[in-house]
């Protein structure tokens, strides 16, 4: 083997490890979050996590990713510790298609039909459709099918290219010395591990020992502990991932550690405790890229069906590991793994929005209630959901700009850009409630109230208020533009009232009626109440502008949105009385 093979090999290794990456990617994109969010909704019994969780690996191509969206989901609160259980060992049993897959390349058949099963007879094809998809689509959903050929055929060609590079090491002593020494089982695995560790894959250090068959140097005996090894390896991602994060969170990684060690044990007591009775007579024979893919998957079903009765166990050894301590956790609003997925990650974000715009909702209900009688009680939750949205705001900002930076959708773009209007406009919406707050407090604090009059007109107003903030948390939350086109006419209206009640209120202080502190606090409690509704139609017009659609259904929203004002203008007036 000379310096061009071994160039040659680190192309070839770098053509996989992208292939690899870039068909995963794609895969991620076309699903959209879906297959997060099916983890997350049907995993209510272990069989179910098994069969999601190996279903969902074998088409994302990654258990890594699988296993650390489960530390991510126990974080998260969102399962508990014996819910992902059965899905991270689905996700070992999902992982070995990938080998399958790889396994393609060592066909060797003169039969016309078996050779084109061989990756290098429709790879090129595969490749050329998917180059045509990817540059001529203007759809992304096309374009991401043509992103899943070209990674599939680039994962085949650098496999490929791996094994034509190495194929020459057959004939170099060193080489076959090197992997005689694996046979030893403590070896093996350590090898194994460290190199799935490194590339944090073991669906890839698989595939690169699939390569290595070629030379005919692996034999039975060396290729079984190097996988056992593999499968410990591929923890280092999940483990990596737990770092501070909650106790259950760290005990999912102990979990899938225990489970891929408890498991290798197992496999290599039997194994060699048959070979020691009955001394197996296939252990120095030379293996293929199938039986490479053979020994990955009897190792995963076999592991997983010896260990899957004993979850309860394994979640007891896990909390005997990681103990309980008295100091209470704190749970992040948003997980950084769900960042593996974009569109999941949005959908995540649209969730925590979605609670947001209900607790300004709630806040500005609890605001119009102190308006009619003070509270303390009332007073204190007004404070403590101001502190939340602010908490809110805070960390849900700071995850958009993460999500923003990854590769995204057209469709996760405009879904991200609404979000980002939302956040500021509820937590502003908080602010003006917030606002009203102190002005009570200080009208409570130095025994000062309004007419009865005032009264009546502030309570028309919050009536508006009311009705403009259910509109504009219900059009959001259910990303209604039909329902947000109706928002901008009742707001006009309140723009309206603060101008008569603000008419009404200066001639009762001209005539006496009213002093001019009373006056400025009922201006200020009438400006919140305005600036309320400004931020709800702020709101409105960002569903309206970003909603799914083409021009035609923008003008038809916009026929409605004037259709609504001009019929209901004078219908609003008559209804909170300002004639």
């Amino acid at each position: 083997m000379n310096i061009f093979n071994f160039v040659y090999l680190l192309g070839g290794l770098a053509m996989f490890l992208f292939g690899m990456n870039f068909m995963g990617t794609s895969l991620e994109k076309l699903g959209g979050g879906k297959f997060e969010s099916v983890l997350e909704k049907m995993t209510n019994s272990r069989i179910k996590g098994l069969l999601l969780g190996a279903g969902v690996t074998a088409v994302i191509q990654s258990s890594s990713a699988v296993t650390v969206m489960a530390v991510g989901f126990v974080n998260s609160k969102i399962m508990s510790l014996n819910q992902v259980i059965g899905i991270i060992m689905g996700a070992n049993i999902g992982t070995t298609v990938t080998s399958w897959l790889l396994s393609l390349t060592g066909i060797e058949s003169d039969n016309l039909f078996v050779s084109l099963l061989k990756p290098s007879s429709f790879t090129p094809i595969i490749a050329l459709i998917g180059i045509v998809l990817y540059m001529s689509s203007k759809g992304e959903k096309r374009k991401n099918i043509g992103s899943i050929f070209l990674g599939f055929s680039l994962l085949m060609f650098g496999m490929e290219s791996m094994s034509d590079a190495v194929a020459p090491l057959q004939n170099v002593p060193e080489f076959t010395s090197l992997l005689t020494k694996f046979s030893n089982p403590v070896l093996g695995v350590l090898a194994g591990a460290v190199l799935t560790a490194v590339i944090q894959s073991s669906s890839a250090s698989v595939g690169i020992l699939q390569a290595l068959t070629v030379t005919g140097t692996i034999t039975v005996g060396s290729a079984f502990p190097i996988i056992l090894g593999q499968n410990i390896g591929t923890c280092i991602t999940a483990a990596i991932s737990s770092v501070g994060t909650s106790k259950n969170a760290k005990r999912t990684s102990v979990v899938h550690l225990a489970f891929n060690v408890i498991g290798a044990v197992l496999a290599l007591a039997l194994f060699y405790g048959i070979n020691a009775v009955f001394t197996l007579p296939f252990i120095k024979t030379a293996v293929n890229a199938a039986d490479i893919a053979i020994i990955h998957t009897v190792f995963n079903v076999f592991a997983t069906a010896v260990l899957f009765p004993f979850g309860k166990q394994l979640e007891k050894l896990a909390c005997l590991i990681i103990r309980k301590d008295d100091g209470e956790e704190k749970t992040a609003l948003m997980d950084e793994r769900f960042l593996l997925s974009a569109s999941y990650a949005v959908e995540k974000l649209k969730q925590q929005c979605d609670k947001m715009a209900a607790l300004s909702k709630d806040n500005v209900y609890l605001c119009i209630e102190l308006v009619k009688k003070y509270s303390q009680s009332v007073d204190k939750r007004i404070a403590a959901n101001e502190e939340r949205l602010d908490a809110y705001e805070d960390e849900l900002e700071t995850y958009l700009v993460k999500i923003n930076s990854l590769d995204l959708s057209s469709g996760d773009s405009v879904n991200l850009s609404k979000l980002s209007h939302a956040i500021g406009n509820f937590e502003r919406i908080g602010d003006y409630a917030f606002n009203i707050l102190k002005t009570k407090r200080k009208m409570h604090k130095d025994g000062i109230s309004f007419s009865s009059n005032a009264r009546n007109e502030l309570e028309v107003m919050s009536k508006a208020v009311s009705e403009i903030v259910d509109k504009s948390v219900a059009a959001f939350i259910s990303d209604d533009a039909v329902l947000a086109a109706e928002i901008e006419p009742l707001e006009q209206v309140i723009d309206n009232l603060k101008a008569e009640l603000r008419a009404r209120h200066s001639k009762r202080m001209e005539n006496g009626e009213c002093t001019i502190d009373n006056g400025i606090l009922f201006f200020d409690i009438v400006n919140s109440l305005e600036r309320i509704a400004d931020h709800c139609s702020n709101l409105a017009v960002c569903i309206i502008e970003l909603s799914q659609g083409d021009y035609h259904t923008h003008l038809y929203l916009q026929s409605i949105k004037n259709k609504v004002f001009t019929e209901n203008f004078e219908l609003y007036l008559e209804k909170y009385k300002i004639r």
